[in-house]
């Protein structure tokens, strides 16, 4: 019987009729598991032919994704020995139908994104499949190959190594498995090429999106940086030695969270006496964002915590992941402040050509869907941001893992204490250990306590990654402990070490202090108990945490906290919550601020493009310049060097003003943004401001790539392949390089900023 007369008489039963949720997913499971005796029958070359057949010309039917399924778990037995689970063939269709699918730790992601990427290429759409950095990407493709050539799709993946001319082979494939900032580095690239030859990306159609709460939300707000005319980054060494010599109870103040610090009357007063006397709000303002900047860099920069020193080298942590954020640097001077405070050399800066963020990058694909181990937290931001629905799939196997109440304590000192006495219980029981931190410093200061007391720990942390899949994979043995950052993206499942683990308990997890989100919470504890496997874990915190600091009436539970240090008052779980429900509530809310903004800039890039892609196939422009150039001027080059000469020095010289004139715009809206929040004070509203003020900018744009152009006609020559703009002084940068950076860092916020005015006054 042919597969498709098979899957037509399945799917025509009573009862299996798609209905408006996704439950027609699970009702298709009956019908896909019926189908397989008959798949099993199949040769190789049929399977793969079967899989070519399942979808025609038009819009894919859930009967389509169905039955292509169906096909994919028998290719997925054969090719990589693992017949997918009824969750991932859910997962598979969430995917196909473009859902994020929240799947638990250990419950086969990977299988699950890379059979609906075979889907959709076999619909004939092309795809990317995003990871969050390089080593998930490759490892990914790789491993999931075999599963492809079975159903006869070709893949392909890049790196932060790979050379253009392969970057546009693998971009064609039907299939490409890339890190999202790579992607995005290549978008920005194609927007400044002058030839299509040299065009990377032919189109943004669908795109899988692993680990989609860390890429959609936590990093949505990353802008990817195309820069270009390379210079370095001067910052003034004499200021961070002067902000180190002010005491912080007396000459500046830092914000209750932590976000904004700021000079007070002494501190300004110590720091223009230390300068020699001068005065920041007087004749010597410009020194004073050097200043601010050098006072936020002091104050809520910290080494191993926001970023590391590595061969005299300044390396961001991402707050997210726990790891080196590759590429990154900070903006506003920033960069330069920290580079001075540790006294490395300074790295190169340049002149920002253009940026996209990651929410920008992603809502640039026809098509999204993706994957993660928690999703239904940031449902109503993916729902907001992105028009995306989750889809839940419940674990293959029940989840049995203990999950304790936290255990929170007074000071971190009497924290530490508690942790390390848990940890040594377990590790004299047997039971594997997985200890997660929030930063580096942490990390290291966990593992010299349990060294002293003479336990064997792996740390797994930014400075040292490379060990990654092997560290992670020995935690699940015996009496085995590790410390690690955060296990959100690290794409690797602990397994534990055999029966006498499973007999022990399973693997114990201790977070060492709440994260500023409940899901990477949840991605900790979701290392244990994978599959049905046992496990236990608990969260111990202080009053001391970033967390508990976020609620001023926290400081009072000290008083209730007993011998040990330990506070059981019923308020504390509560206000634990309560914080961390104010963090993430801030930082949607920056989320939509900043999409409020970029949303008219998107608007006005987009006509640039237009513009941009008009000059290079349609000759747009070209007829004003003519007009507007000298007499005859045009005329006596064609005449001379013919035609098609003169037309594309045209084109170059429009291209090189547009270019050059966006540059110019870009920075124009990244000063206004930095400074828009100021308005209210006038009762303006910043994004109105804002809107007005880039509108009226904008209306000048065209007429401004036109008048230059016209200028550079009159007066650059005309030669036998167009205009010589170079000679004209008009060069285009001799290098591009990208680097992705943080949001804008403010040194204050406006409370302070008028506090420091008044105390001026």
């Amino acid at each position: 019987m042919a597969v498709g007369t098979l899957f037509s008489r399945l799917l025509n039963r009573p009862g299996a009729a798609a209905s408006s949720s996704f439950r027609w997913a699970h009702a298709a499971l009956k019908q896909i598991g019926d189908a397989e005796k008959e798949l099993k029958k199949l040769s190789d070359d049929e399977l793969r032919d079967a899989a070519g057949d399942v979808y025609g010309d038009g819009e894919p039917t859930r009967a389509q994704h169905i039955e292509f399924v169906g096909i994919a778990r028998e290719a997925g037995r054969r090719a990589l020995d693992e017949r997918a689970f009824d969750t991932q063939i859910l997962g598979t269709l969430g995917l196909l139908s473009g859902h994020v699918v929240e799947m638990a730790t250990g419950e086969g992601k990977t299988l699950a994104g890379a059979m609906a990427a075979a889907g959709w290429a076999l619909a004939g759409r092309s795809v990317h499949v995003l990871s969050v950095n390089d080593y998930l990407a490759g490892r990914d493709r790789e491993w999931m190959l075999p599963l492809h050539e079975m159903l006869g799709v070709a893949t392909d993946s890049i790196d932060q190594n790979t050379p253009a001319d392969d970057r546009q082979r693998a971009y064609a494939a039907p299939i490409c498995y890339a890190a999202v900032n790579e992607v995005g580095f290549d978008l920005l690239r194609d927007r400044f090429i002058e030839r299509d030859a040299d065009q990377r990306i032919e189109e943004f159609d669908v795109v899988l999106v692993d680990e989609a709460d860390s890429i959609l939300i936590d990093e949505a707000r990353v802008p990817l940086v195309l820069a270009g005319s390379t210079n370095t980054e001067a910052f003034d060494a004499e200021l961070p030695r002067i902000i180190a010599e002010l005491d912080p109870d007396v000459h500046y103040e830092v914000s209750p969270d932590n976000r904004a610090v700021s000079l007070t009357g002494a501190g300004l007063d110590a720091v223009e006496e230390r300068l020699g006397g001068i005065d920041l709000y007087g004749d010597d303002s410009d020194r004073l964002s050097a200043v601010n900047i050098a006072l936020y860099a002091h104050a809520l920069v910290h080494r191993d915590v926001d970023y590391l020193v590595v061969d005299g080298q300044i390396r961001l942590v991402s707050d997210s992941r726990g790891r080196v954020a590759q590429l990154q640097r900070w903006p506003d001077g920033l960069q330069a402040a920290v580079e001075a405070k540790e006294e490395v050399s300074a790295t190169a800066s340049g002149e920002i050509l253009d940026s996209i963020t990651v929410e920008e990058l992603i809502n640039s694909y026809r098509s999204i869907c993706g994957m993660t181990g928690t999703a239904v937290a940031v449902g109503e931001d993916l729902r907001e941001f992105y028009g995306l629905e989750i889809a839940v799939i419940d674990p293959n196997v029940p989840c049995v893992r203990d999950d304790e109440e936290d255990r929170i304590y007074a000071t971190t000192a009497a924290k530490d204490k508690a942790l390390i006495s848990e940890v040594r219980k377990h590790h004299r029981l047997g039971r594997p250990v997985l200890i997660g931190t929030r930063s580096v410093a942490d990390s290291e200061r966990l593992a010299e306590q349990l060294t002293s007391r003479r336990i064997d720990v792996e740390v797994l942390n930014a400075k040292d990654d490379k060990r990654e899949a092997e560290i992670i994979a020995k935690a699940g043995a015996k009496s085995a402990v590790t410390v690690s950052t955060q296990m959100a993206g690290r794409g690797t499942d602990i397994r534990l070490g055999g029966d006498e683990v499973v007999d022990l308990g399973g693997l114990v997890v201790i977070g060492a202090g709440r994260y500023h989100s409940s899901r990477l919470d949840d991605q900790l504890r979701g290392r244990s108990g994978r599959q049905g496997d046992p496990g236990s874990s608990v969260f111990f915190t202080s009053l001391d945490d970033d967390l508990f600091r976020r609620v001023p009436e926290a400081s009072r539970l000290a008083d209730a906290a007993d011998e040990s240090g330990r506070v059981t008052h019923r308020r504390a779980a509560p206000l634990l919550e309560h914080a961390q429900r104010i963090l993430e509530g801030e930082n949607t809310a920056i989320h939509r601020d900043t999409w409020r903004f970029n949303q008219l800039v998107q608007k006005q890039r987009s006509l640039v493009l237009d513009k941009r892609e008009g000059i290079r196939h349609d000759g747009v422009g070209q007829s004003e310049v003519i007009e507007g150039a000298r007499d005859s001027i045009v005329d006596d080059a064609i005449e001379e060097f013919g035609e098609a000469a003169v037309h594309a020095g045209l084109r170059d010289a429009l291209l090189f003003h547009l270019d050059e004139r966006w540059v110019e715009h870009l920075e124009f809206l990244n000063d206004l943004r930095e400074g828009i929040h100021l308005r209210s004070l006038a009762r303006e509203k910043p994004h109105e401001a804002f809107n007005i003020e880039s509108i009226k900018a904008f209306e000048t744009f065209w007429p401004d790539v036109l008048s230059s152009t016209i200028d550079t006609v009159n007066n650059a020559e005309f030669n036998e392949n167009g205009i010589d703009l170079v000679g004209h002084g008009m060069r285009r940068p001799s290098s591009t390089w990208t680097y992705l950076t943080t949001e804008s860092v403010s040194s204050s916020d406006i409370e302070s900023f008028v506090r420091r005015l008044g105390k001026k006054g």
